[in-house]
């Protein structure tokens, strides 16, 4: 019998050892792509250089008054960190109760809290998505399923295709790298007693509206929606996301992290973040996200052998065409760095992804891609 959702292991237990895999979701491939391989791998060292679309950052962030904020959180770095300003203010912009709201140092530090602490005997990760997640539920110790969603239908999220014994089922919404954005009534119908059902929505606030986010929701059994705010905001080298889940399964969580976590200039981040203001900066970022997306989806359009993954909605967007691998060699040498698509498990070389950017640095890249592609 499954154990309840909202129980956690003490500290230091390990985690439920592997249960027999029935049939369902796609056995783990021999050839297994790199987990570990992320966007920023892109653009290290001479990779400096190139204009980046291998990372999903917004760019020209963070904006000058958040400088301008983490700049005089410092004077208080003599004091140990407080996060229960920060934590109020992330309850109250998704309307929610304190004890709801887990501060993490990015939605890394809770994949990695969430695998070590949440009981699961039978964990499946919707794939492709963010490989995260399955590589902190693997170090874990963690025999990990899969379900591969298809290109064929649009990567679209079939909850029928989630086994019925799943105890914890990862899912990315918008997903990273496909772009899509799954209804919230779908993700809603896999949420169930006995399951934890963890919803990453790390790029929802760049969908205009946040349609189909789950955040909000205290009525779904076991749901956790984990947020960051890297994105929108330019603070990946901040490091600073939240967890909201039940209360219960926050606390375990809080219990596994080290003392003091979050940094201050980071709690001052999610603070300000949280504010109307910063709210309404964010929502006219997502609608100039769609125009630039639009933009650079006519202009992909040129290509006849290209194929978009979609529809779209992320701030990024995944394309198909044959010789992916040397196409991204190819747009390195012309000053251009994108996102190679086969370390996500279900894609493979024949993809790539790219960050949407603005109109005029979109027009240099198609310019590029026309030489390499000739």
């Amino acid at each position: 019998m499954p154990a309840p959702t909202d129980a956690v292991r003490p500290r230091g237990s390990g985690p439920a050892g592997p249960a027999p895999v029935p049939a369902g979701p796609s056995p783990v491939p021999a050839d297994e792509p790199d987990l570990r391989h992320h966007g920023d791998a892109e653009v290290r060292g001479d990779g400096g250089a190139l204009t980046d679309l291998a990372v999903n950052v917004r760019a020209g962030t963070p904006p000058a008054w958040l400088k301008a904020h983490l700049t005089a959180s410092l004077d208080a770095l003599a004091a140990y960190p407080d996060g229960r300003a920060a934590r109020r203010a992330v309850a109250g912009r998704h309307g929610l109760p304190v004890e709801r709201v887990l501060l993490t140092s990015g939605a890394a530090e809770a994949f990695v809290l969430l695998a070590r602490t949440v009981r699961a005997r039978r964990p499946v990760v919707v794939h492709p998505q963010f490989t995260e997640p399955e590589a902190a539920l693997r170090d874990a110790g963690h025999d990990v399923a899969r379900v591969l969603l298809s290109a064929r239908d649009g990567f679209r999220l079939d909850p029928d295709a989630v086994p019925e014994d799943a105890d914890l089922v990862v899912v990315g919404n918008p997903t990273n790298p496909t772009s899509v954005l799954h209804p919230a009534g779908a993700l809603a119908r896999l949420a169930r007693p006995g399951r934890t059902l963890v919803v990453d929505e790390a790029f929802m606030d760049a969908v205009p509206g946040e349609r189909e986010s789950l955040a909000g929701r205290t009525d779904l059994p076991g749901l956790v929606v984990l947020r960051s705010l890297t994105k929108t905001w330019g603070l990946a080298g901040l490091r600073i996301g939240y967890v909201l889940a039940g209360p219960q399964t926050v606390a375990g969580l809080e219990r596994a992290q080290p003392l003091w976590p979050v940094s201050s200039p980071a709690l001052a981040a999610a603070e300000a973040c949280s504010a109307p203001a910063a709210l309404a900066e964010a929502a006219a970022a997502a609608e100039e996200i769609v125009r630039d997306r639009a933009h650079l989806l006519a202009r992909l359009g040129e290509f006849e052998q290209i194929r978009v993954a979609g529809p779209a909605a992320g701030p990024f967007v995944l394309l198909r065409l044959p010789g992916a691998a040397g196409v991204r060699e190819g747009l390195r040498a012309r000053g251009f760095a994108v996102r190679r698509g086969d370390t996500f498990p279900g894609l493979g070389p024949d993809w790539l992804r790219l960050a949407v950017r603005d109109r005029a640095t979109t027009d240099r890249f198609v310019a590029a891609l026309a030489e390499v592609l000739r």
